[in-house]
């Protein structure tokens, strides 16, 4: 089998202009793929990690929070509660939030919006808030101002220092309102949360929403160390949990994202699929030049005494060969720069970054480096190098010799 396999190696060069023609339809087919199938997946990881940022891997609520988004369906944030969360080992932040609408007036101007209590001294280090400033300051814990975004600030007219009147729905169906002094504005680029959102101290949205249960919260936002732990983790969370609380991880919550992700992810793989199909043509066509260049050299050596199968097996070795080397040289190619562009992602500009950032993603074209991207798409590829290597081996087992020498 090593002669054979030498044998091979040597017919690979004994015309290198053959040689270099199939490789290279294979390290194009490699190197295409990668670039596609990396920007998909670079675009994907970035959707999610975005999503991840405002909801976190898991969420935890009282049982049927999800469903009615009612305040009355919040729960206490214990220290008993807080213990059982904390004992998972993957578990890399806690993050207790109060959520819930009211009515904002400031003047003649009247609004609704959603309140977010949150700890920022947690938060905004995770979600860089304060980096959004475009007046004043953010708030800290215990702060008795608010901080609005900016079209919500521009539709009511109201500015730094100014009080802003709240009075919405609270806790068991009491009354809640209060007053609070703006201390800043924020500005989103997703037009949705810019003209929504009130960012506020959990101590004082618990106040105001339920001044008599102290550490209500309608949702505690878990982060964890490893993606690929989410099931693992939500499970025993849902298990130390009971039936009380609902557990769920962030495909749960961001269906409408899961879905387009998916639905993007199947036009990709079609659009990939027609790739393969025609670089799948592109190596047969190759492989059947070089079979037919070559059919008077197979009929002289079975003609002086090669067995047939041997043959075969020289040809088989021969489209590996080839095929290994245009699989390697894809992969060299490709590893520096997937590597720089996921380092450099594209900027986007026009349109396509204004549709960008009203999803509230960056307005870039991202690319991932997974490992996973360059063995899917380099086995793909090889697999077809094979698939077209059947041919030349049918030809070899099937030839006449006297047809073939004459030709």
């Amino acid at each position: 089998m090593n002669t054979l396999l030498k044998i091979a190696w040597r017919n690979l060069w004994r015309n290198k202009r053959r040689t270099i023609i199939t490789a290279a339809s294979v390290f194009s087919a490699v190197f295409l793929a990668l670039l596609m199938r990396s920007m998909q997946i670079g675009q994907y990881d970035m959707m999610i990690n975005a999503g991840v940022l405002d909801v976190g891997h898991i969420q935890i609520h009282k049982q049927g929070y999800w469903d009615s988004q009612s305040i009355n369906h919040a729960c206490e944030f214990t220290d008993e509660l807080k213990q059982i969360i904390s004992s998972e080992s993957e578990i890399t932040s806690v993050m207790p939030r109060l959520e819930s609408f009211a009515l904002a007036s400031y003047g003649e101007m009247t609004k609704g919006l959603l309140i977010q209590g949150i700890d920022p001294e947690i938060e905004d280090p995770r979600r860089k808030l304060s980096n959004k400033l475009i007046e004043g300051r953010f708030i800290k814990r215990k702060d008795e101002g608010i901080v609005l975004a900016e079209g919500l600030a521009n539709y009511l007219k109201i500015g730094l220092n100014d009080t802003l009147v709240l009075i919405g729905q609270g806790y068991q169906g009491i009354t809640a309102a209060a007053t609070f002094p703006v201390v800043g504005i924020v500005k989103f680029p997703a037009p949705k949360m810019n003209n929504l959102f009130v960012f506020m101290g959990i101590e004082n949205a618990q106040e105001m929403f339920s001044p008599y249960f102290p550490q209500l919260v309608t949702s505690i936002i878990i982060d964890i160390e490893n993606d690929n732990k989410l099931d693992k983790v939500k499970n025993e969370l849902s298990q130390k949990l009971g039936d009380h609380y609902e557990v769920m991880g962030w495909n749960e919550i961001l269906t409408e994202m899961v879905q387009q992700i998916q639905s993007d992810n199947g036009g990709g793989i079609i659009m990939l699929a027609i790739l393969y199909l025609i670089v799948a043509f592109g190596i047969l066509g190759t492989v059947m030049m070089m079979t037919m260049e070559r059919r008077k050299e197979f009929a002289i050596m079975v003609s002086v005494g090669m067995r047939r199968y041997k043959l075969a097996f020289v040809v088989i070795f021969e489209t590996i060969l080839i095929g290994a080397i245009g699989v390697i040289a894809g992969i060299i190619a490709g590893i520096p720069l997937l590597n720089y562009l996921y380092y450099h992602p594209i900027p986007l500009t026009g349109s396509t970054a204004e549709m960008m950032l009203e999803y509230n993603l960056d307005p870039i074209m991202p690319f991932a480096t997974d490992s996973f991207i360059y063995t899917n798409q380099s086995i793909t590829i090889f697999i077809l190098a094979l698939l077209a290597a059947l041919y030349p081996l049918i030809f070899v087992l099937r030839f006449k010799i006297l047809k073939a020498m004459r030709s």
